[in-house]
């Protein structure tokens, strides 16, 4: 252990995390560019702040603790989507990718400082133990829930496994005890229902290693029914993202050739370009794609691909404008290393980093039984008010400091329906509610209209 090194040693190893640190900061320059000179300097004021930070620091801080946030800084310092990840925060983010985990089954949300159930998922153990939309976890096995990561945490497990939920109920007096046993849970990416006889409605959440395969059987499942598939609306709002390939995968099932997005970073292995290849299932009926500003980084390259090659309309409001691609890198201690290598460009070459894709149609979000807008699509941040966010190529803009986004209209009763509608089963009534969804089915309806008028 470091603590317990004698002073020279202690100092020897500080130098060479150090020299690690200054490497990666630097974007590792050899020292003669900057002078061996400059480097020494640099070196011993890094190894200075460590020695005095330990020596006379309020607390007793650990020289691992402070490389790891030296490097965190770092990170984040280049821009919002760097990183390291803990190895706990690694994990998180391999399961989330992988499109399952093990535990209970439940979307939840803090609410009004409460853990709270926005929905039970559909035939998992917390749905056939009786959890319901609105209970407020209070206790997972006797430990009260007071943060939302350590409440997921707390609540998955090893399959077969049981944990005690405690929760608040509405018209309960007492609190409530579910003991649940954890199972493999699906995350399902995408759902589907049928808008009426021939317009089908898809709606992907995020961009899992399972995202093509389910979206090729909801497309399946629409197209097999009685009437001929007339239209599509393919729901992309508040997809914050996912993986590069599945997103590759989903626009190539409407597009024969051409470009679907390419990538340029500094390295040539990161500069590349992927194609569309032909299918043998042809779908060519039209499509309208829904976006507003939670709409980010893989899911605007879907709309970015559709919208370019002319294979879609886009409607709604501009997307997150996340235009950038991130790897991440196993470290030898488990923790992971998310670094951005790359911008990313639609196919007519255009870089929506900290702009966005614009939709064809503008159109705000509105419930069709709500006397007026939330506002909450105003106030939500884009990629241009982050901290040290890249650039478009070529551009010098910045965000002001200054500019805050609108507050909403406080209706903590709609944001649960709207929360609920969006990972809960699909019903036809709430989407009759969605003011885009519906002008999206009167297009593709107005469209069908025309081409029966002209044959």
């Amino acid at each position: 252990m470091i603590g317990k090194l004698n002073r020279p040693v202690k100092l020897w190893v500080i130098m060479v995390a150090a020299l690690v640190v200054w490497m990666l900061s630097t974007g590792f320059q050899r020292a003669d560019s900057a002078g061996k000179d400059d480097l020494y300097d640099q070196l011993k004021v890094f190894s200075d702040v460590i020695e005095l930070i330990q020596k006379d620091y309020v607390d007793e801080v650990e020289a691992k603790d402070l490389i790891q946030k030296a490097i965190q800084g770092m990170l984040q310092g280049l821009d919002p989507h760097s990183s390291l990840l803990p190895p706990d925060a690694f994990e998180d983010l391999q399961i989330d990718t992988k499109g399952k985990f093990t535990g209970i089954g439940i979307h939840i949300t803090m609410q009004n400082g409460f853990v709270t159930v926005i929905s039970p998922i559909e035939d998992t153990p917390a749905q056939k133990a009786g959890i319901e939309s609105g209970d407020r976890i209070i206790k997972v096995d006797g430990t009260l829930t007071k943060d939302l990561r350590e409440a997921v945490r707390m609540m998955r497990g090893p399959k077969g496994s049981k944990v005690v939920v405690t929760i608040l109920r509405e018209g309960v007096k007492k609190p409530l005890d579910f003991e649940i046993t954890r199972d493999e849970i699906p995350i399902q990416s995408v759902k589907s229902i049928s808008l009426k006889p021939g317009f089908g409605y898809v709606r992907i959440s995020n961009f899992t290693g399972t995202t093509t395969q389910e979206f090729e059987k909801a497309l399946e499942k629409l197209e097999a029914s009685e009437k001929p598939m007339k239209g599509l609306v393919l729901d992309l709002r508040n997809n914050g993202g996912g993986l590069l390939n599945q997103a590759i995968s989903i626009s190539d099932e409407f597009l024969d050739k051409g470009a679907i997005v390419s990538m340029k970073g500094r390295e040539k292995k990161n500069t590349k370009v992927f194609n569309a290849t032909p299918s043998p299932v042809q779908r060519t009926y039209p499509i309208v794609v829904l976006i507003n500003g939670g709409t980010a980084s893989a899911s605007e390259i879907v709309a970015g691909a559709l919208q370019d090659h002319k294979r879609a309309l886009v409607l709604g409001t501009t997307t997150f404008g996340k235009g950038s691609v991130q790897t991440v890198e196993n470290l030898r201690d488990g923790s992971g290393l998310k670094m951005t290598i790359a911008r990313y460009y639609t196919p007519n070459g255009r870089s929506i980093q900290a702009k966005g894709i614009e939709p064809d149609i503008t159109l705000k979000f509105k419930r069709l039984d709500a006397a007026e807008p939330t506002g909450a699509e105003d106030a939500m941040l884009k990629e241009k008010d982050l901290e040290n966010h890249l650039e478009a190529e070529g551009e010098a803009e910045k965000a002001d400091p200054k500019k805050k986004p609108e507050k909403p209209v406080e209706d903590p009763k709609g944001r649960m329906k709207d929360a609920e509608s969006r990972v809960g089963p699909l019903k036809l009534e709430t989407l009759q509610n969605d003011n885009q969804l519906m002008r999206a089915l009167e297009i593709l309806i107005g469209h069908d209209v025309l081409r029966q008028a002209k044959n």
